[in-house]
């Protein structure tokens, strides 16, 4: 059996993908490895082949054309025969000392196990400065199987992401989830989607995921974020369309506030990098999006418009762009994430 389908989409990642992969075959047989070429003009590729026939039941490769992430996810999801399924992008890897503890609670948990395990990640920056593990232990209990109900509110840089959630495979199957070819930052609507068919959580307290920023050319950079807005704000405007969080609210109170709190990030964030190009053209996006948002719930999309933070985002004009963009200057100051 295997435990863990771990996908690693890669696209030209022939000068680093190596160290991705080879963090996680010390899980043997206990996973199975699913490399995603994505239609790569390096030898990335090759490389994938060479690690597929050295190691034949452990790995497999997808060759495709060009769909980006999003497509990488989305076929690692459909050639998945583990339990639990885990992306891992081609410039991260896993701790050692983590991953023996994520598989050996997975296996103690047994046949029932969970729909979601969670884990901490830790920020690796390139330059060394900022390091920091993003941790949980604030809203789960750790190391056993809880519902929604006994978790605690989320702190704001300690929300669920790619990089911490561990899903059950048919969780993801029986919610449908298919993200868009070729959009960045589709991995929120890639953890979003699932949250209300998950009834099972386990969070575990160990640094699993290292997270590496800094590299030449990441989508997360700021001027990446800010030249690839209009990726932000479709994504932005899915989630906030994926479900209704009043049905979600009548079965589960605690997972409907948070995934509230989710939709204004994402919102926040797409205005933000929107915001930040400084020209009509860009306002001109910022305000349609939030139209979009309304016209889909009008309801929840004025609330969330105009309060808090977002009402700062929605100002007309320079200065109120300019008031606006002091929050997210004044937070990088204190938190890198990018």
């Amino acid at each position: 059996m295997k435990w863990i389908s771990f996908t690693v989409p890669c696209y030209n990642s022939a000068a680093y993908m190596d160290k991705a992969i080879e963090s996680l075959l010390p899980g043997g047989e206990d996973v199975e490895i699913i490399i995603i070429d994505d239609g790569s003009k390096d030898e990335t590729g090759a490389i994938a082949d060479r690690y597929a026939e050295k190691y034949p039941s452990i790995i497999k490769v997808v060759h495709q054309e060009n769909g980006g992430h999003g497509e990488g996810i989305n076929q690692g999801i459909a050639h998945a025969t583990g339990k639990y399924f885990k992306v891992l992008d081609s410039d991260d890897w896993v701790d050692q000392d983590a991953y023996r503890r994520v598989l050996a609670k997975l296996k103690e948990l047994g046949e029932d196990g969970c729909d979601l395990m969670v884990c901490n990640y830790y920020y690796e920056h390139a330059d060394g400065k900022g390091n920091r593990a993003i941790k949980y232990d604030k809203v789960f209990p750790e190391g056993r199987v809880v519902g929604w109900e006994e978790t605690k509110r989320f702190p704001v840089t300690s929300y669920l992401t790619l990089h911490s959630c561990i899903f059950r495979t048919q969780i993801l199957h029986d919610c449908g989830v298919h993200l868009p070819k070729k959009i960045f930052y589709e991995d929120n609507l890639f953890v979003y989607t699932p949250l209300p068919y998950i009834k099972r959580v386990c969070y575990l307290d160990v640094d699993f995921y290292r997270y590496f920023i800094g590299r030449e050319g990441q989508s997360v950079s700021e001027q990446a974020m800010m030249k690839r807005c209009s990726h932000q704000n479709e994504i932005a405007v899915r989630v906030f369309a994926a479900h209704d969080l009043e049905k979600v609210k009548a079965e589960s109170p605690q997972l409907a506030h948070y995934m509230y709190q989710e939709c204004r990030l994402m919102l926040i964030i797409a205005s933000v990098f929107t915001r930040l190009n400084r020209d009509e053209e860009h306002e001109k996006i910022h305000k349609e999006m939030w139209d979009k948002i309304e016209e889909i719930n009008p309801k929840l999309g004025k609330r969330l418009r105009w309060r808090s933070f977002c009402t700062l985002l929605n100002l007309p004009g320079v200065i109120g762009r300019e008031i606006g963009l002091i929050g997210y200057k004044i937070a990088h100051l204190f938190v890198r994430f990018n």
